[in-house]
């Protein structure tokens, strides 16, 4: 990946947090961060230059003391490609100018750790290690200031709170667009409405309902119904994992509009956890008939229809 990839994926993402000069001041601004703390921080760049390789020698030694952080690191190459930007990231932290390219940097950092999987747990204790690190370090440099020290150890404490929200932002952004993702690719199969007998549709339900989906089923039934002329519908919820008030009052609404094109509803596959969940929400199922599992709701509308099962004997059986 070259310079220029990388300044325009860092844009991206600057514009895709809808993050702009104005929102990085609000940020700055509400944690107090200002040129007196820039000041305080650039001027101890010399004492981090000092200790920054001792200091990532330790990060890192202790890093892999954990066997789970162990499998990021499996080769001394990629340790140390690793070592060489978290001493460049290290640096950054007491080098000024806490513009749009230094939350762009940050930024990007925080997306690469998320794409590698990374934990958030782990990726934050970096924080908690850094300010410990300096913390010692600065104390000890200014022992005849102890003010001082204070001074600047709040003034990076700040520029630290600052670059962990930028991380836990892509790590949230990034689970969200997945998220999103996958929602969508449910919104866009097809439920099929499917003929079982002349008057009788099936509609097996699989994966979550929210608003936008149970709008285009209760779309897709009305439209079978009256393409079939069918007189009852089996919903079928075996596939729904998860049933609320929200989704109950959805199943309601498809029922009792499936009724005004005169047809009547049947709701199969309610499960034990799923009856007990709606009983305890209140959901108003009063008008709802009810069954089991699809099977029973086949038979229950074969039932309404005025099919019968008949067995036929071995004398009767074709071709015998």
């Amino acid at each position: 990946m070259d310079a220029h990839t990388l300044h325009n994926d860092h844009l991206s993402l600057l514009e895709s947090l809808n993050i702009d000069g104005q929102e990085i001041l609000n940020r700055k601004d509400f944690l107090q961060f200002d040129d007196t703390d820039e000041a305080r921080l650039t001027g101890i760049n010399e004492i981090a230059a000092r200790y920054a390789d001792e200091v990532i020698e330790e990060f890192y030694k202790h890093l892999l003391s954990f066997e789970d952080m162990r499998a990021f690191f499996n080769d001394t190459k990629t340790l140390q490609r690793v070592k060489k930007a978290q001493k460049r990231y290290f640096m950054r932290l007491t080098e000024g100018n806490y513009d749009a390219e230094y939350i762009e940097n940050r930024l990007h950092i925080g997306a690469v750790h998320e794409r590698i999987s990374l934990p958030i747990k782990s990726y934050l204790g970096m924080y908690n290690y850094y300010l410990r690190a300096v913390a010692v370090r600065l104390f000890d440099a200014y022992k005849s200031e102890p003010q001082r020290a204070l001074d600047v150890f709040l003034s990076l404490t700040k520029l630290t709170f600052l670059d962990m929200g930028l991380a836990i932002e892509t790590y949230i952004a990034s689970r969200e667009r997945t998220i999103g993702a996958q929602q969508d690719a449910i919104k866009e199969l097809s439920t099929p409405v499917l003929p079982f007998r002349p008057g009788i549709l099936i509609l097996p339900i699989v994966g979550l309902i929210d608003s936008f989906r149970a709008n285009q089923l209760t779309e897709q039934l009305l439209l079978a119904i009256r393409q079939n002329r069918a007189k009852i519908v089996v919903l079928d919820i075996t596939g729904v994992p998860y049933v609320d008030s929200r989704v109950a009052s959805h199943l309601v609404q498809t029922v009792e509009a499936a009724r005004l094109m005169g047809a009547k509803a049947i709701v199969s596959g309610v499960s034990p956890e799923i009856a007990l969940t709606m009983v305890s929400i209140g959901a108003d199922l009063g008008r709802v008939e009810t069954v089991g599992d699809m099977q029973s709701g086949i038979e229950r509308a074969e039932q309404l229809s005025g099919y019968q099962m008949v067995r036929i004997s071995k004398d009767n059986r074709p071709g015998e």
